[in-house]
């Protein structure tokens, strides 16, 4: 259930007009253009653990899908004999040359982006193997539909400033251009910021003796 003060789609739209002063219906039709424009800028600005997703599926051929909304991925590791194997990233062209022949297999040693919705590994898996990919992606698009998402929950200020941010150019606002540009830069800043101290914090664990 969702708090009266939290973020919402529909909270977004309503502030979106309140804080740009317009509420005639060309502007209000183009809030939806300008919710998504700002969420694609923070996909491609931001990387922190809230992005973060794991996803294990069976690595059974040289090409496969990437996951809806990936970005940019972490790592890919699968399991061998009982040990996990991380693959190391490479270009395509360095996995053709290092593999030519994807008719022969083996054990998985490297990857690379196929295109940007499949990934293809070399050499051809030679078995079954549980495999995990770790990515960034693009949190559920808002709409009417779809209320909230991790944006909303966790980085309200961000989605907002950079939603404002996007109309100034369509109202030819350039002073407020300047505001929005210094609130959503500095709400980015803290949210990379507590990112940041959360992995060195993960990073810094001890494995229990």
């Amino acid at each position: 259930m969702t708090s009266a003060a939290a973020m919402t789609y529909d909270s977004l739209v309503t502030d979106v007009q309140s804080y740009a002063e317009r509420r005639d219906s060309n502007f209000v039709e183009q809030i939806p253009r300008f919710i998504m424009l700002a969420e694609n800028r923070i996909c491609s600005e931001c990387r922190g653990l809230g992005f973060l997703k794991f996803v294990a599926f069976p690595l059974v051929a040289n090409t496969f899908e990437k996951p809806a909304r990936w970005r940019e991925s972490v790592s890919l590791s699968c399991v061998v004999s009982g040990e996990t194997v991380f693959l190391k990233e490479r270009s395509y062209q360095y996995c053709r040359a290092y593999s030519p022949d994807v008719s022969v297999t083996g054990t998985p040693v490297f990857y690379a982006n196929y295109d940007y919705e499949h990934f293809f590994v070399v050499p051809t898996p030679a078995a079954s193997y549980t495999a995990e990919l770790s990515y960034y992606e693009r949190p559920e698009p808002l709409s009417s539909d779809n209320q909230v998402n991790w944006t909303t929950q966790y980085a309200p200020q961000l989605l907002l400033y950079a939603t404002l941010l996007e109309t100034a150019p369509w109202l030819k606002n350039d002073q407020r251009l300047a505001l929005w540009q210094q609130l959503y830069e500095s709400a980015k800043a803290a949210l990379l910021n507590e990112s940041k101290r959360r992995m060195q914090d993960n990073s810094n664990e001890r494995t229990p003796e």
